[in-house]
């Protein structure tokens, strides 16, 4: 299942704030993908960050706010919490404030004020592709390996009971995407990567189809993961972005 279906003239849908961030959908699974990855709740509020302006915009969409020109940005709309968003020098800050942080740490099993998470994503079977790439974008690294002409796809986050849950998701997506064994970083953290045998373009494609459509992406993210398979096949720029 894609994003979502292409509007009548082919253009990308305008975002609309969702109702409930607890409810499934493409635009929550993406959302919960990215904190994740790169976030924290705590009793009162919900924190996720983006270096790229597309990620950022789609972000603040799905929470409830949008950007209007200034450094900070708060929802007008009436709804069970405040969203806001700051641009820093080099990053996006989203924050929700109000109830959704307590009730997702129990609905997702995220971690809260530094408890450890259970991790249930059970509830975006149906949305892996996006929770997937809310992941991939917010804890994922891409490389293009000039050695063998390949790519690599991998994890990195301090919490491992995360990694194996995105590994979990991998094995059960729509995609030969096997996995290698956690190991340790350097700096006491955890990382694993898409094993040799995985499908990396077959990755990519999948990972990112309807995005064009939804909104749901980090354009610079994107890209990078596109242009390195583009040049592991020898495929031409911009193939992948044909794709159907």
């Amino acid at each position: 299942m894609s994003d979502a279906d292409p509007s009548p003239a082919g253009g990308t849908h305008a975002i609309e704030p969702v109702d409930d961030l607890l409810a499934s959908g493409p635009e929550t699974a993406y959302f919960w993908g990215r904190v994740a990855g790169d976030g924290e709740l705590t009793e009162t509020s919900i924190t996720t960050r983006a270096g790229d302006e597309t990620a950022a915009d789609a972000l603040a969409a799905v929470a409830g706010t949008s950007r209007t020109g200034t450094d900070h940005r708060v929802a007008a709309r009436e709804s069970a919490h405040d969203a806001s968003i700051v641009r820093f020098e080099d990053e996006h800050e989203i924050r929700v404030v109000g109830a959704p942080a307590e009730r997702a740490s129990a609905a997702f099993g995220l971690p809260i004020d530094g408890e450890p998470g259970g991790y249930r994503f059970d509830a975006f079977r149906e949305n892996r592709r996006q929770l997937v790439r809310g992941l991939l974008e917010a804890c994922g690294t891409v490389c293009f390996r000039e050695s063998s002409a390949s790519v690599g796809v991998s994890f990195v986050h301090d919490d491992r009971a995360l990694l194996e849950t995105i590994r979990s998701q991998l094995s059960a997506a729509e995609v030969h995407a096997p996995s290698d064994d956690l190991s340790e970083t350097s700096s006491g953290g955890y990382w694993f990567g898409l094993a040799d045998e995985a499908d990396v373009a077959g990755f990519a494609e999948w990972v990112y189809a309807g995005s064009d459509e939804s909104g749901l992406y980090a354009d610079d993210r994107r890209a990078k993961l596109r242009r390195s398979v583009e040049r592991a096949t020898g495929a031409a720029v911009g193939e992948l972005e044909e794709s159907p």
